[in-house]
């Protein structure tokens, strides 16, 4: 086969065959879906100008060795479509409607920086994903997993993940566990945004919530189209007087390890929360924030388990597995349940199924359990190392809050501020570490140096070099 002539007459013929010529040699069966794909990626992409003319069905047949009909078939489609235009008599053109750039997939993910020791909270450590052990139970699943239940599921979740959950939760998080009031969704993000629609399709346009606290509540509520109003959080929890000044009926609270101070909740304050709850006959979202990660004794008990139908409670699988399999719990007051249900019909349809059925075979054979131990070896070490390394490098300095979780909060001594001016060091030495001023609705003093430093994603060894360079860079 040789190319056609390359006039300026022949200039679209030239560069149809040019384009054409290796979908001319696909599979006889697959040939006109080729063909059809080929031309239309050239028309979209640019390649084909609008307002070229192409070769005749014959000429184009021909050069590419093909049935006229099947080039034929071609054009009739893609002028249906669109793509080409044709006049009786006047021959084929490329139209002007495309006009797709040719795609690019940008990722968005949320990345760390390019530091040479990265302190940024919110991590976990990746490495630790049970890689072995979750083939094996997908295997299992893909095995064993009735066809039916490829079908959409109940909103709230199988049946077989929620009886699962409610055993793992009673036992480790002591939870009043209704596996009919337990809703598999993506994570507490997707909770937060369940109770924010809840909330205001019971007129309460606004919710009280810990500050400082996490940042992404603000968003989550407002797309729910309710506010946020920040409460205080002092060395008990969650200021409950303040609470009840603010008229709110609502209220996010982390009461094992509050996020960003690191406290546990006290017992006279979580009493407090309860009587405000019962009194405004409102709800607590209790966000069980790496509430299994306790170092120095067993961790604190869930506030759900004193009121299950004035708490509902939500966890996920983001800091003991990995945040990327985007699946998390929430338990549901009883009066709360069929409204919470209905609206994640109508978001999603609910949760992927395969994924339900491979976490509860998981559960089931005692495999998160190990998980869970092995992540808590894995961050209590890293605390340690943490605390040591500043014990040697920074003479002064405080950890504050209680052993657990996967960040600290550390206060530096006064000669290191002010904050602004210790902050560019670090970037200037390439260490990432943020302020606890990041999470706060309020600023703090400008001589303050108060860090959220979170340890669980990194090693030991960078642990102490991280330090070190924070140190080297603060007294330069």
């Amino acid at each position: 086969m040789t190319p056609p002539q390359t006039g300026p007459e022949k200039s679209g013929a030239s560069s149809a065959w040019e384009l054409l010529l290796p979908a001319a040699s696909a599979p006889a069966r697959s040939r006109g879906r080729s063909l059809q794909a080929a031309l239309r990626e050239a028309v979209r992409s640019g390649r084909l100008a609008p307002g070229t003319r192409l070769p005749s069905s014959r000429d184009l047949a021909a050069d590419l060795g093909v049935s006229r009909g099947l080039v034929t078939d071609t054009y009739e489609q893609l002028t249906a479509e669109g793509y080409l235009r044709s006049g009786r008599g006047s021959g084929t053109w490329v139209g002007a409607a495309a006009r797709a750039a040719r795609p690019q997939a940008h990722d968005l993910a949320p990345r760390a920086p390019g530091a040479r020791v990265d302190f940024v909270a919110g991590t976990p450590d990746l490495s630790l994903f049970p890689r072995a052990a979750w083939a094996a139970a997908q295997r299992d699943v893909l095995t064993d997993l009735p066809h039916q239940e490829l079908g959409y599921p109940d909103p709230r979740g199988l049946p077989r993940l929620r009886t699962a959950l409610a055993g793992l939760l009673a036992r480790r998080r002591g939870v009043v566990a209704d596996p009919e009031r337990i809703v598999v969704l993506s994570g507490v993000a997707q909770a937060t945004a369940l109770l924010g629609f809840a909330l205001r399709a019971r007129g309460m346009r606004a919710v009280g919530v810990e500050d400082p606290g996490s940042p992404q509540h603000t968003a989550l509520y407002a797309a729910a189209g309710v506010a946020c109003v920040p409460v205080p959080v002092d060395g008990e929890g969650l200021e409950t007087e303040r609470l009840r000044a603010s008229g709110v009926r609502a209220a996010t609270v982390t009461p094992a390890h509050q996020f960003p101070t690191g406290i546990a909740y006290s017992a006279r304050r979580r009493a407090e929360l309860l009587d405000w709850a019962r009194s405004v006959d409102g709800i607590v979202l209790e966000d069980d924030y790496d509430g299994d990660f306790r170092y120095d004794r067993a961790p604190v008990g869930a506030l759900q388990g004193l009121d299950p139908e004035h708490v509902a409670y939500a966890g996920s699988v983001s800091k003991s597995l990995a945040p990327g399999l985007r699946l998390g719990w929430l338990l549901v007051p009883r009066a709360w349940t069929e409204e919470v249900v209905e609206r994640k019909r109508t978001m999603d349809l609910g949760h992927p199924a395969l994924d339900q059925a491979l976490f509860a075979r998981f559960v089931e054979r005692g495999d998160y359990d190990r998980q869970l131990r092995r992540c808590q070896r894995a961050y209590r070490e890293r605390r340690d190392a943490l605390v040591a390394a500043l014990g040697k490098h920074f003479p002064g300095a405080e950890v504050s809050g209680i052993a657990a979780g996967l960040h600290a909060i550390v206060s530096l001594p006064a000669r290191h501020g002010p904050r602004e001016r210790f902050l560019a060091r670090m970037t200037a030495a390439g260490v990432s570490v943020r302020p606890l001023t990041d999470y706060a609705h309020g600023a703090a003093p400008e001589e303050d140096v108060r860090l959220v430093l979170g340890y669980a994603h990194v090693t030991p060894a960078r642990i102490h070099e991280g330090v070190r360079l924070m140190a080297e860079a603060a007294a330069a």
